[in-house]
């Protein structure tokens, strides 16, 4: 596929038999796009015909095979091209086997770092890569560029890269899954931080952090590498880079990359020189872990964006959907989705956005993650601890075992639902409070993804 374009790409496709495996929202639009362009489409998916619903007559309106039901994966052989949901793991044994065969085993990112005619930008990391991710868009847009933003972040951009010419730019956030088999990285790389994530899935620590290393692998002299100076993994990833690399970092001065200054200013090292770039206590969004977010998106940029304009996004920008989200502020309480929080690292990095005592509503699906981490940051920062959900038992357990915990501060309080969670915070909530959803969990025990779990939430809190 070396060198080939988005026209050659499609000219190849047409005729082939190409399987999608996964309805998810990456998959659909480039389902509708290869079955226009001439391919023999199948659609491979877990789901039933009922749970897909409409999708499938349109499908089968075009003229696309559904394989559905557990039988899903049986028979790879027959196709030219398989290509898998970005949150199906590259070593699923059926994919493994149909490698084996000579089955081109590929996914949608993958094609378009292939064919994508613009100067990339690359996002990943456990924490903070969304906020990351939207934040090199929002300034490279806010400097007059046209941008692709995509990947993990919820759009399919191999759909759209016709349209896309050399003087745009695109902006990807990508998953462990998604990079385990990169073999193309973007022509700037960012690693926001590495701390265990996915576990139930990868199979030890080291292989998660060697998919993050895929973003970065495969650049060249003439790319640009950012990595975290304060995270003990990502900084350890700096003999790997083959062009200009920048450490960001709050707690040192790196030689190159961006910085919080003691005084709290932010600035930006490069070739001996420091160039302010605004009071950290001016950037809207709260929390220390925005401002290394923050850090990591302005060294991303940087000699691309004026600093001017970088300051005017970080004073203006007020945040992602289900990010430490205010929801609304009633009879005095503020109530905030931080349904992202998927991970302890996460909903640790959500406490301390906080400068006073939340009442907290955690717990979830089990991604077999150690809780112990949680435990200190539950007594210092949180009142009241309302656990719902697979992994609420296990949060309870980590609590109790931590040497720290009192019996009391937190007091801990079990809902069997959203709706109950929500009564018992309302119930518990003075003036003057805080109440976060932030779970340190995912979502798949009761909802398909976090963002329809942070939509239930904010129904039942904005419905109060």
């Amino acid at each position: 596929m070396h060198g080939w374009t988005a026209e050659r790409f499609f000219q190849w496709i047409q005729g082939k038999q190409i399987a999608f495996i996964g309805v998810g929202v990456t998959n659909t639009d480039c389902i509708r796009l290869f079955a226009k362009k001439g391919a023999c489409v199948s659609v491979l998916d877990r789901k039933n015909r009922q749970q897909l619903g409409e999708l499938a007559d349109e499908f089968e309106q075009s003229g696309i095979r559904l394989v559905l039901g557990d039988a899903y994966l049986d028979g790879l052989d027959a196709y030219d091209a398989v290509f898998r949901a970005p949150g199906m793991y590259f070593h699923h044994p059926a994919l493994e086997q149909a490698r084996r065969r000579g089955v081109v085993i590929t996914s949608e990112m993958e094609m378009f770092l292939q064919l994508c005619p613009c100067k990339v930008y690359g996002v990943t990391g456990s924490d903070g890569k969304t906020t990351t991710t939207t934040l090199i868009a929002k300034m490279l847009e806010d400097s007059g560029k046209k941008v692709y933003k995509g990947g993990n972040i919820g759009r399919a951009l191999l759909p759209v890269v016709e349209q896309i010419t050399p003087e745009d730019a695109a902006v990807v956030e990508l998953s462990s899954f998604q990079l385990i088999s990169m073999r193309q990285s973007p022509d700037v790389a960012v690693v926001t931080n590495v701390a265990p994530n996915h576990l139930d899935v990868h199979r030890d620590m080291q292989e998660y952090i060697d998919s993050k290393k895929n973003l970065l692998l495969h650049q060249d002299g003439f790319s640009r590498t950012v990595l975290n100076l304060d995270n003990e993994i990502t900084c350890g990833m700096q003999p790997l880079v083959r062009g200009e690399c920048l450490m960001f970092s709050r707690r040192q001065r790196p030689e190159s990359g961006a910085f919080l200054r003691e005084d709290g200013m932010v600035c930006m090292a490069l070739h001996g020189k420091q160039t302010p770039i605004l009071p950290a206590g001016e950037i809207l969004l709260p929390g220390m872990h925005n401002v290394e977010n923050f850090l990591a998106a302005f060294s991303a940029v940087w000699g691309e964006v004026p600093v001017a304009v970088m300051a005017a996004t970080a004073r203006t920008f007020a945040g992602v959907e289900h990010r430490m989200e205010l929801v609304r502020e009633l009879d005095g309480v503020k109530w905030y989705n931080d349904s992202i929080g998927t991970s302890p690292t996460r909903t640790i990095a959500g406490l301390k956005a906080f400068g006073q005592k939340i009442l907290l509503i955690a717990g979830g699906y089990d991604k077999k993650i150690p809780y112990a981490p949680l435990a200190p940051y539950l007594c210092e920062k949180v009142s009241h601890l309302i656990l719902m959900g697979a992994t609420g038992p296990k949060i309870r357990q980590a609590l109790e075992a931590y040497e720290g915990y009192d019996g009391q501060h937190p007091q801990v309080h079990t809902a069997g639902s959203m709706e109950e969670a929500v009564k018992a915070a309302r119930d518990l909530a003075r003036a003057g409070d805080i109440v976060a959803l932030s779970p340190a969990s995912a979502s798949f025990d009761l909802y398909p993804n976090f963002e329809k779990r942070g939509e239930h939430f904010k129904a039942i809190v904005n419905g109060l």
